[in-house]
């Protein structure tokens, strides 16, 4: 019989087989029907780009049909024009190509002889086939396929007889001129129809939509939807024109060096620029090679080249960002193995629609929680938590990476907004898993020693609040305190509070709790306290009773996870006992502590970093306001924070 906790693992086995089943047979599906699925992927997208246009037809009370085919004839007219626009290019730079052949002959001696003019494995491999190639031809013209010799007696010649194939008719030319255009214009067909259906009908497969989605949770899906339409119309419409605008760029460039069919490459730069990354340069192959042709010398080819490079830089590291404001949802990994996969499945078509159906996916994974891996595999948000990562380089010992991610956060929060809400989450998972029994004494050692590298990275860490009030010390309560207070006896308590063990920062157990006394102390120094932190064994018993007491005059017990009563009634007694001048109080950074407050003999009780250190200020506060007598050896004042 099976353990519970053999179940639990032979159940993710065989939904993973399932799920890997299902994939499988979409993967199937979408290749084997692309002659289908292709037109039906292009008529959705045109129709997100076509869908805002209709719509603003629509405000201007035009009716929705007469909307929906003034939007698809002019919009498929101009996909046509420059149809034909680079089909005429072609055909012109076609019959020009032959001049050309000789300049390029050119140049390529004049780069072998830059290399050194000798002859190369590959060169001479070359011209031995080359001369295989001429010896078969030659052959096969002395002894044509087509001629057929009659024997005749030995005293006459021989009659040479031709087999000529008839002259084609008509239809068969016809046909033979239309077959290799059937194919792209039966998808255009099926593109306009499908997209002329899909703007008329859009608020009915909408509604489908959302039935066939689960009408249970309308609202999650009316999300989904909406951000779908959303991302998708703007990326298309903004890729548009500004990939139009860089065409254009192009071929106007090209026009100006003197590049042959300057047009067609400002067109294809366009088309391929939707292709991440590499489509721009992909798109100067051949306008490089037609300047190395057409140009007598080399400076129509490096004017090319530069013209592509700073035109590519200018546009993707200046211009994308300002334009497209947020990326487009994709990570940089999830965008080449999109482009890969959608081209091995779809062709070149697949190439330009990877990352519009990528971005569909992520959206879906997005909201349906089972499809919820998409969104972690190919979307721009991170895939851990900072909390998560902190916690997980704690774990590897990586204060590194734990020290450039608090500067990257510090950048725009400060330092005690990072500890309560980054630091204090990470060791939360580390209390819980330490709860659990995952966490052994080395990697307990590790995550300590991590904090404490990380906080000393941290030490010259200056908030930008800090650095503009630096100069009048506003940040620091004991010098406001002591530039309010103009007394002797009040100047003479400051000093107390900065003496080097004024407040003592004690682990309550463990070595978790260590790393948290670890972070606080450093944040009441910053703060001009004379803090100092314990060791994670300063309460036991070996150590407790040669704890160094003298002149503090708090104590704060911290515990990154949150103790039993009688450890904690324990604790507290020891140190009231203990101690006669310095006050107690708690820091509980895991679960609220509820009734842990009711301990006797807390001065205060708090649960983040920033509530510790307001809780230090108000006892400082309060010493420096009280008599000198009340001050030394009075009652404490109870303040309970958080």
């Amino acid at each position: 019989m099976e353990t519970p906790a053999q179940i639990k693992l032979t159940q993710p086995r065989g939904t993973a087989l399932i799920n890997m089943s299902v994939a499988a047979l979409i993967v199937a599906g979408l290749y084997f029907g692309r002659e289908i699925f292709v037109p039906v992927a292009l008529a959705v997208l045109l129709s997100f780009v076509l869908a805002p246009f209709v719509s603003r037809l629509q405000s201007l009370r035009l009716p929705r049909v007469v909307a929906v085919f003034a939007v698809v004839v002019f919009g498929f007219a101009i996909i046509f024009s420059l149809g034909g626009l680079m089909v005429t290019q072609a055909s012109r730079l076609a019959e020009a190509l032959p001049g050309y052949e000789q300049t390029l002959r050119n140049k390529i001696e004049t780069l072998r002889g830059i290399t050194g003019g000798g002859t190369s494995t590959l060169q001479r491999a070359s011209e031995v086939l080359n001369d295989l190639k001429t010896e078969l031809q030659n052959t096969k013209a002395s002894s044509p396929p087509s001629t057929t010799v009659l024997q005749q007696p030995s005293d006459s010649k021989p009659i040479p007889v031709e087999v000529r194939q008839p002259d084609p008719g008509a239809l068969n030319t016809l046909v033979a001129i239309i077959a290799p255009l059937v194919s792209p214009l039966t998808t255009t067909g099926i593109v306009v129809v499908f997209v002329i259906f899909i703007l008329l009908q859009r608020q009915d497969l909408r509604n489908r939509f959302v039935r066939l989605a689960g009408s249970d949770d309308i609202q999650r899906t009316t999300a989904a939807l909406d951000e779908a339409g959303e991302r998708l119309s703007r990326l298309f419409l903004t890729q548009i024109a500004f990939n139009a605008a860089f065409g254009v760029a192009i071929g106007v460039g090209l026009q100006l060096i003197g590049v042959p069919s300057a047009p067609l490459w400002g067109l294809v730069a366009m088309i391929l620029r939707f292709v991440p990354y590499v489509g721009a340069f992909i798109s100067a192959v051949f306008p490089l090679i037609l300047a190395a042709a057409a140009g007598s010398d080399w400076e129509m080819l490096l004017l090319t080249a530069v013209l592509f490079v700073i035109l590519e830089l200018l546009a993707g590291q200046v211009l994308e960002p300002v334009i497209f404001g947020h990326s487009s949802g994709l990570s940089p990994v999830a965008i080449i193995v999109a482009a890969s996969f959608w081209t091995w499945l779809w062709g070149p078509v697949g190439l330009v629609l990877a990352t519009p159906l990528t971005i569909c996916l992520v959206v879906v994974g997005r909201h349906v929680d089972r499809l919820q891996f998409l969104d972690i595999m190919l979307g721009d948000q991170p895939a851990l938590t900072p909390s998560q990562l902190i916690y997980q380089r704690m774990l590897a010992g990586d204060p590194i990476e734990a020290a450039e991610q608090a500067r990257e956060y510090l950048k725009t929060a400060p330092l005690k907004e990072y500890y309560d809400s980054v630091v204090t989450g990470g060791l939360g998972l580390a209390a819980a898993d330490n709860r659990l029994g995952h966490l052994d004494a080395e990697r307990l050692d590790r995550i300590t020693d991590t904090v404490r590298e990380l906080v000393d990275d941290l030490e010259g860490h200056e908030d930008a609040l800090v650095a503009e009030q630096a100069s009048s010390n506003v940040n620091f309560p004991l010098a406001t305190l002591e530039a309010v207070e103009s007394g002797k006896d009040e100047t003479r308590l400051g000093r107390v509070w900065r003496a080097p063990r004024s407040i003592l920062c004690i682990p309550g157990f463990s070595k978790l709790d260590e790393a948290a006394a670890i972070v606080l102390a450093q944040l009441l120094k910053r703060r001009g306290y004379g803090a100092f932190a314990e060791q994670y064994d300063a309460m036991s018993v070996s150590k407790f009773f040669s704890l160094d007491l003298t002149g503090t005059e708090l104590v704060c017990i911290c515990y990154a996870d949150r103790p039993s009563n009688a450890k904690l009634h324990y604790a507290v007694r020891r140190l009231t006992k203990r101690t006669k001048s310095a006050s107690v109080m708690a820091l509980f950074l895991g679960p609220a502590a509820g009734e842990l407050d009711k301990v006797p003999g807390l001065f205060a009780t708090t649960e983040t970093f920033a509530t510790a250190l307001d809780a230090a200020e108000q006892k400082a506060r309060a010493d420096l306001a009280a008599p000198t007598g009340a001050a030394d050896g009075g009652q404490p004042v109870v303040i309970f924070a958080g």
